[in-house]
């Protein structure tokens, strides 16, 4: 077993804990609660913050953010307090398959990058820094959020494995990982193809046919 000095019991509070909070669509609660309308019916349909941010209101936007990384970190917390670093990584990789599949919302959630940033920040808070300056850096060079989640989402675990960090943490970043470009793969498709809409570009409010197309 890859995750070394955890307990079936540790492993399974691990799981339904970090996927329980993960699951939490604070996407769709602010903008109800704001009275803006269901994010899943804006923009791109998706629940993350970047859809958010359609709706026209910065500050809800940041709510989400916040919310989606801090569920993240609430879930890392709790379990690593009880049961150690391991069952602390496995929830917050818990908590990210939550974001991405929330059971409240049909298993249809977000992308995950915030979540995934939470995480990263709470087992160790120098990766945290490292996936987060990765991010501004290529955002500020290229403009393009979504290519900035992408690197930062793939030079994370090299910066682990640079900085010694055990097993279970590099498990939990490659898990993500390799969600977060499976859930991109419309993104790298138009990075491909240099239809990616750039930070700042204004986008319509109305639902597209493709949610799941969209950052």
């Amino acid at each position: 077993m890859i995750l070394l000095g955890i307990s079936p019991l540790a492993l399974l509070a691990a799981i339904v804990v970090g996927y329980l909070l993960g699951s939490i669509p604070f996407g769709v609660i602010v903008t109800r609660a704001a009275g803006v309308g269901d994010v899943r019916n804006i923009g791109s349909g998706n629940i993350g913050a970047t859809n958010v941010l359609r709706t026209g209101r910065r500050d809800l936007a940041l709510i989400t953010l916040v919310a989606d990384a801090g569920k993240a970190m609430l879930a890392v917390v709790i379990l690593r307090a009880i049961y150690g670093e391991d069952a602390g990584a496995v929830a917050g990789a818990a908590a990210f398959t939550g974001h991405l599949f929330p059971v409240w919302l049909g298993f249809k959630g977000g992308k995950g990058v915030a979540t995934f940033f939470g995480v990263m920040l709470t087992i160790n808070w120098e990766i945290g820094v490292i996936a987060a300056a990765l991010w501004i850096l290529t955002a500020a060079i290229f403009r393009i959020s979504s290519l900035a989640a992408l690197v930062a989402v793939a030079l994370t675990p090299l910066s682990m494995l640079a900085l010694g960090q055990p097993v279970s943490f590099l498990a939990a970043a490659l898990f993500m990982g390799v969600l977060i470009y499976v859930r991109h793969d419309p993104n790298i498709r138009r990075l491909l193809a240099g239809q990616e809409p750039r930070i700042g570009a204004k986008s319509a409010a109305a639902p597209v046919a493709d949610p799941a197309s969209q950052p």
